[in-house]
Parts: C-alpha cells; structure tokens; sequence
C-alpha cells in the first residue's frame, strides 16, 4: 500500500513537472490524459504585461502631481525635492525599473524612439530646454501627444509635446 502511495505521488510530480516545462515553453495541455496541446500566444501575453507595467508608470507619475517640489541638481526623494531626471528615476524605480540619474545618462537606456509618432506609454521623453540640440530635460510619454515631467517653474505636470513651448524641443525618446 505504501509503495502504491509513493508510486502515484511520483507520478503526479512528474505530471507537474512537465506540465509546469510545457507552460514555461509556450505549450500547455488542455487535456493531459489525452496529450492535446496548444500553443499559448506568447507575444500577446507579453504587450499585455508591458501595457500593465506602462500604465503603471503613468500612475506612479501623475500621483505625485502637485507633491514635488523642483530642485536643480538635487535627488531628495524622502522630502520630495527633486530635478527632472531624479523624478523619473524614482517613478521607474517604484516600478522596478532601474535607470540612471541625469538625463544626458538616461538617453543611454532602452532603445532609441526618434520620432514622435514612435512613443509608447511609459517611454522616456527628452528635451532641449537651453542650449538647442543638447539633451536638458526628461519626462514620462503618457500617450496622445502628452508626457509628464518634474518642471522649474510648476513641478510635476502634463503638457502637450505637439504645440507652445514644447513642441520644437523633443530630441528623442527611450523605449524601457
């Protein structure tokens, strides 16, 4: 009777073992006695984690709207005084995303967005804001034109990239 028991739970081990690699692998069973597969779409379960994870982003951003105060050079995330890139990098970081600090740093992650049309949410939006052609400025791509950023002159806000002050500014963006 024992070895019986020892037997079955050995099996069902294995059982789970394999189904568990075959997950892993992109194959699940629907009907293991029958040994029927199908194949999970794996790229579809990819953006949709990844969308996740950008509206995440966007959420953490605009929670501290009207909370941070701007400080030039300055990374103080306990009293909530911080420059563009120090906003960003806690904004990712609260996400479990680890970028550098400074923005001129932050244009050396993820991948290259060149053109506007190109933005997802959550990507990483940056700016000349004095001299032209020089990366100055970073924020949060929120979608529809609009990012989110950590500003001199009002803290963390929205603003449209496409028309006043922003919109012959934007350099590049980064895909994290």
């Amino acid at each position: 009777m024992q070895a019986m028991k020892k037997n079955r739970l050995s099996k069902s081990l294995v059982g789970i073992s394999l189904s568990l690699s075959l997950l892993t692998s992109g194959t699940m069973f629907l009907n293991p006695p029958a040994a029927q597969a199908a194949t999970v779409d794996t790229t579809a379960a990819a953006n949709a984690i990844s969308s996740s994870k950008a509206d995440s982003i966007v959420r953490t951003a605009q929670s501290y709207i009207g909370k941070v105060r701007y400080g030039f050079g300055v990374r103080d995330t306990k009293r909530l005084i911080l420059d563009c890139s120090a906003f960003t990098q806690m904004v990712f970081s609260q996400n479990g995303i680890t970028i550098p600090w400074g923005s001129s740093a932050q244009t050396q992650v993820g991948t290259v967005v060149k053109s506007k049309a190109n933005l997802q949410k959550g990507d990483l939006v940056m700016f000349s804001v004095s001299k032209p052609g020089r990366i100055n400025h970073v924020g949060i791509y929120i979608g529809n034109g609009k990012f989110i950023s950590n500003t001199t002159s009002s803290g963390v806000v929205i603003r449209d990239m496409n028309t006043g002050y922003w919109k012959d500014r934007f350099i590049t963006g980064r895909h994290l």
